[in-house]
């Protein structure tokens, strides 16, 4: 059974058309801008992915902070892109330490889900499996990971508002 510190959620009304947020999660050009990576290829079903973390070009103090981090690169595996719905990946979290072999570890489940509605478009970013994560380093990815997201909803929420 999961704890309640097996997930993050966080939701946020944007204020811009669905397909115009729907773009922003699922193009990988788009993605990267705002949330602050550069992968070498386009987003698909099933793909595995090399990301490298940039500064995003969205907020300069937000950049500033993920400075530290500019080159450092990470895996992704594209689970579900269904238009316009839901996009998702896995991942591990908080893998940043270039002194820690992760991949023996499980990966924590990341899915967008967007809802029409009359005020734009509702997004819902969650992110299970922490519970999988090793007691050691749990904590610390699940508090850096419930961060990140809070940054990430302004992030594209200024995003989508400019681009």
């Amino acid at each position: 059974m999961a704890t309640p510190a097996d997930r993050i959620e966080k939701t946020i009304l944007l204020r811009a058309p669905l397909d115009r947020v729907w773009r922003a999660i699922s193009d990988a050009k788009e993605f990267g801008t705002w949330f602050g990576v550069e992968f070498e290829s386009d987003f698909a079903a099933g793909a595995r992915l090399i990301g490298k973390c940039v500064p995003t070009k969205v907020d300069p103090e937000v950049a500033r902070a993920q400075e530290a981090y500019a080159g450092t690169a990470f895996e992704v595996h594209i689970e579900r892109v269904e238009p316009m719905r839901l996009f998702s990946f896995r991942w591990h979290p908080f893998a940043l330490d270039p002194d820690v072999e992760y991949s023996k570890e499980p990966m924590t489940l990341v899915s967008f889900e967007l809802k029409e509605t009359p005020d734009g478009t509702m997004l819902t970013i969650t992110e299970s499996g922490f519970d999988g994560i090793p007691l050691g380093r749990r904590a610390d990815a699940f508090e850096a990971n419930e961060e990140g997201w809070i940054a990430q909803t302004r992030l594209i929420e200024k995003y989508v508002m400019t681009a």
